[in-house]
């Protein structure tokens, strides 16, 4: 592998920006305490492990060459991200903060743990019918791959270090948002949060598709 301290700052700083990825973690860390956003980062974490699958196979080169092909990748998850950020936005009640911090009775523990699946499922498909991840692997790895080395090796190390980084970064959110929920304490805040979310969702649902 060429220049691996250079790839590391690169992959760091598209972590650090504010995304999809982002979007969907705080506003399942809000609405459901940090076991869903810790789901939430797992979710995450299968679907970028999916590329790295995809990108040892030679699909991504695929991919990449087939118009249909990327632009049916392309639409379906502009289309998910935009049903993510409807569906929440019309959504009925959020789930308090204290409810989520107190003490439920067994009765509400199917919930809590469909709010977790939700949670998982809902990231894993926004990364693996997120065509960018992809591209990724098609146009930034390859810049620092040693052709004359094991390239398939490689492919996997780089992906490790992608998905490694992403999820430091997404734990370490996770807790900067449970801490600022002493000052979220406000119903009225979250389902206002919860609205604008949702249409921050609709909108790179939107921005995918062109």
């Amino acid at each position: 592998m060429d220049n691996l301290g250079a790839y590391i700052t690169i992959i760091m700083m598209m972590a650090l920006l504010p995304g999809a990825d982002t979007i969907l973690l705080v506003k399942n860390t809000l609405a459901h305490g940090t076991t869903a956003g810790r789901y939430t980062i797992l979710g995450m974490a299968v679907g970028l492990s999916f590329w790295t699958l995809i990108s040892l196979l030679g699909l991504s080169i695929v991919i990449a060459q087939s118009a249909v092909l990327f632009s049916t990748i392309k639409y379906l998850g502009a289309a998910y991200l935009i049903y993510l950020g409807v569906r929440g936005f019309f959504a009925k009640s959020v789930l308090s903060l204290e409810q989520i911090q107190a003490n439920t009775p067994p009765s509400l523990t199917k919930s809590s743990n469909q709010y977790n699946k939700d949670s998982f499922m809902q990231a894993l498909f926004n990364n693996i019918l997120n065509p960018k991840a992809g591209l990724v692997y098609i146009t930034i790895m390859p810049q620092f791959i040693d052709l004359n080395g094991n390239v398939n090796q490689q492919l996997i190390v780089l992906g490790l270090i992608a998905t490694i980084l992403a999820v430091s970064w997404f734990l370490i959110l996770i807790y900067l948002i449970d801490y600022a929920k002493k000052w979220l304490q406000n119903s009225e805040f979250l389902k206002a949060f919860q609205k604008l979310t949702s249409i921050i969702l609709v909108g790179f649902g939107v921005k995918t598709a062109l």
